[in-house]
């Protein structure tokens, strides 16, 4: 990128904090981002770059507030940007300068068509109209591709007027077929339907969609409902509101089609209208872990106080970004403190045991299963994988005889799972215990999943032990293919290249295997001292010695 002339002039000032605000934009590092761009308009203060990037950072950071200066000064120069007209929009609503927010609309002055029809109809709402605000969303939904979002809108704007009746036809889907139930629509159509008196509809709609693993907030809907009890219809309470849900409505279509950063600046609007947003904020969050920004997303998921609905997902979320930013005992005391305040969320144990399992405390790891086990009660095919992830926390235990219950009763809830084929009949196999119901099982997963690299590996292997040599090469030359940087399949390729005579390329793999030990791409579930004793003697030698069964013939011959 070629130095405006501003830049040019002061390398030392300038250039220096711009460079420097470059890189950290680049790194996703907002935080200095802000702070240098911010350093560089005090000497250049009028750079339309520098008033962007500005007010770009500012708002990813979530300090919109400080982002309205450079907003302003933008748009009162006539630059376009979308950036700073979605600060200029949020600030209008915050004060809640409606009739403002119609005529920035109106001029095409906004965000763009899809924000835009969704925010004339708000405005409108905000402004006293609540007839022109319908009108405003029956013509975008006329727009092709936006009809769902328009009169999804629409229908909490009747609502929150107090017009439940046109707001259910409309989730009923009267002349133009039945609204996508996401999480948030679902949440809202319970309240209406409990507002028309109709609660056992609402009861047979929360217990279709969410099923009986239910998180606090709709538990707490689930009990008010059988009990009889009206809610409230508290899912939005203003036209402000409104605005926070058009935001976050694009934020999360967008999570899986745009750039994260791209998204962060929508869920960061949405949450700066409506700080209790818990969607939002968790939102905002994830897309700073994807940007490996781990410091912001727990700053982020610390947002949401102990009382509010979200608190343990958000609490879930902290501990994993804790953990992925290398502060694992932080993120252990988190799900620690979270079982203790939450204990009755069988997820808070799984996620518990995920992170017991990761350091490699086994035996904790499975206390935690066992914990949300006992919460599901008679387990259904969803929980698969909890058996399934306390049966290799009791393998690592050498608790053989719970490990392999507990695989089976995996294979059980959910047959043909490749994870749990793969992992049980590697196990058997390292056993030396039915090779031949181990084989099977592997060769199930890997027609399952002829990609995975570690199914692969296990099925050449099951072959090396059941002497199959010839054949194991192949299947353990893929798995080399897939998995090039991996200790332990490399390690197995060399015992199969010397079972087959090939004794240079074995010496060969094990090398490699030693070279790839305990770095972070590869798994370190290989002892180091055996491959060097192999480099050393042999693999015939270091059998020997271990008493184990000498190699067999290849092909018995």
């Amino acid at each position: 990128m070629g130095a405006t002339p501003a830049l040019a002039q002061d390398d030392d000032g300038l250039a220096g904090s711009y460079l420097a605000a470059r890189q950290a934009a680049m790194d996703a590092d907002f935080g200095a981002a802000a702070q240098y761009f911010t350093r560089a308009l005090t000497r250049d203060p009028s750079n339309p770059t520098l008033l962007e990037d500005a007010t770009l950072s500012q708002l990813a950071l979530g300090n919109l507030a400080r982002a309205v200066p450079t907003a302003r000064q933008m748009e009162a120069e006539g630059l376009s940007s979308q950036i700073a007209r979605m600060v200029l929009v949020a600030d209008e609503v915050e004060n809640a300068e409606f009739d403002a927010l119609l005529t920035r609309v109106n001029e095409e002055r906004a965000v763009g068509p899809l924000v835009d029809g969704l925010l004339r109809g708000w405005a409108h709402l905000g402004a006293g109209s609540a007839s022109e605000a319908l009108a405003a969303f029956d013509a975008l939904a006329q727009e092709r591709g936006l009809g769902s979002f328009a009169l999804y809108h629409k229908a909490l704007a009747l609502a929150l007027v107090g017009d439940f009746e046109s707001a259910e036809a409309i989730y009923d889907g009267e002349g133009f077929g039945p609204l996508q139930m996401t999480r948030r629509a679902t949440i809202a159509r319970i309240q209406i339907l409990s507002q028309l008196d109709r609660n056992e509809q609402a009861l047979e709609l929360l217990d279709s969609l969410f099923g009986p693993d239910l998180d606090p907030a709709l538990r707490d809907m689930q009990t008010q409902l059988a009990a009889g009890e009206t809610l409230r219809f508290d899912f939005i309470a203003s036209p402000r509101d409104g605005v926070a849900e058009v935001f976050f409505t694009v934020a999360a279509a967008l999570s899986n089609e745009a750039n994260d950063d791209y998204t962060l600046v929508y869920a960061r609007v949405a949450e700066y209208l409506r700080p209790d947003h818990g969607d939002a904020v968790i939102l905002a969050a994830q897309m700073l872990e994807n940007l490996d920004r781990f410091e912001l997303a727990v700053e982020t998921y610390k947002k949401l106080p102990r009382d509010h609905p979200s608190y343990h997902a958000a609490e879930l979320g902290r501990a994993q970004a804790l953990s992925r930013a290398d502060k694992v005992d932080a993120a252990v005391e988190v799900l620690e403190q979270l079982a203790a305040s939450h204990g009755d969320l069988p997820i808070v144990h799984m996620s518990l045991g995920d992170m017991m399992r990761q350091i490699k405390n086994f035996e904790a790891a499975s206390d935690a299963y066992t914990r949300a086990l006992d919460l599901f009660g008679d387990p259904g095919p969803e929980q698969w994988f909890i058996f399934y992830a306390r049966a290799i926390s009791y393998e690592r235990q050498d608790m053989w005889p719970e490990a392999e219950a507990d695989f089976r009763k995996a294979l059980e809830l959910s047959p043909e799972q490749p994870q749990v084929l793969n992992y049980l009949g590697y196990s058997l196999v390292e056993q030396q215990r039915k090779l031949d119901e181990a084989l099977d099982m592997i060769e199930r997963a890997v027609a399952a999943r002829p990609d995975s690299g570690y199914i692969v590996d296990s099925l050449g292997w099951v072959l090396y032990r059941l002497g199959r040599y010839e054949e194991a090469v192949g299947q353990m030359e893929r798995a080399a293919e897939l998995m090039p940087t991996d200790s332990v399949v490399n390690d197995h390729l060399g015992d199969v290249y010397w079972a087959v005579g090939r004794t240079l390329e074995a010496r060969f793999q094990w090398r490699r295997a030693l070279s790839f030990y305990g770095t972070a791409d590869t798994s370190d579930d290989v002892d180091p001292e055996r491959i060097r004793r192999k480099l050393e003697v042999g693999l015939d030698q270091v059998l020997a010695e271990e008493g184990a069964e000498p190699l067999k013939v290849a092909d018995g011959d």
